[in-house]
């Protein structure tokens, strides 16, 4: 019979260690959220799970990332399509069309459109995030105060873990909606 040291060192000190283990690369690595909303419709759907990983280092982001931030203002944490970075002069307008310091961005991921004209000049150490599904996302174009600052950045979305049928990287545009 196995003395209660050995049960200890042979089966809670391994638990233990796992756990912990665990708990470090959720909180220092990646995590993953379950989308609530619409507003990444049809990239990323209600419901949808994603694995993200932290961002220690902002100046690697860019236009077009996917990014889970908390938002002050509506006091939860969301997920949106990075658009403009500090510095950046942001002009929507002529159906949706979206200009970054005078140049136009491909927007394959929005399907749904909105005909809104709006300009934004992001301020340093903030950020600029719209929806794909610009016709029914609450974002920045939206919001009182539409800028992000960058220490409520959490993370960048990097797949689907489910449902298992859509398990993968991003689909973007009409090829999304049947996915």
């Amino acid at each position: 019979m196995k003395s209660l040291k050995d049960i200890i060192k042979d089966w809670l000190l391994p638990i233990l260690a796992a756990i912990i283990l665990v708990l470090l690369i959720n909180n220092l690595l990646f995590f993953q959220v379950k989308v609530p909303s619409g507003s990444m419709y049809p990239t990323i759907k209600v419901g949808d799970r994603i694995l993200v990983t932290k961002v220690y280092n902002k100046a690697k982001l860019k236009s077009g990332d996917i990014i889970v931030f908390k938002s002050d203002e509506l006091k939860e944490v969301l997920i949106k399509r990075l658009i403009g970075l500090p510095g950046d002069e942001v002009v929507v307008k002529d159906k949706g069309r979206v200009f970054i310091n005078g140049t136009e961005i491909a927007q394959p991921y929005v399907v749904n459109k909105e005909d809104l004209d709006i300009k934004f000049k992001v301020p340093e150490n903030k950020y600029l995030f719209f929806g794909d599904n610009r016709a029914s996302s609450l974002d920045a174009r939206k919001w009182e105060n539409p800028y992000i600052d960058g220490k409520d950045i959490k993370g960048k979305a990097q797949f689907i873990t489910y449902p298992f049928k859509r398990f993968g990287k991003f689909v973007i545009g009409n090829d999304a909606l049947n996915h």
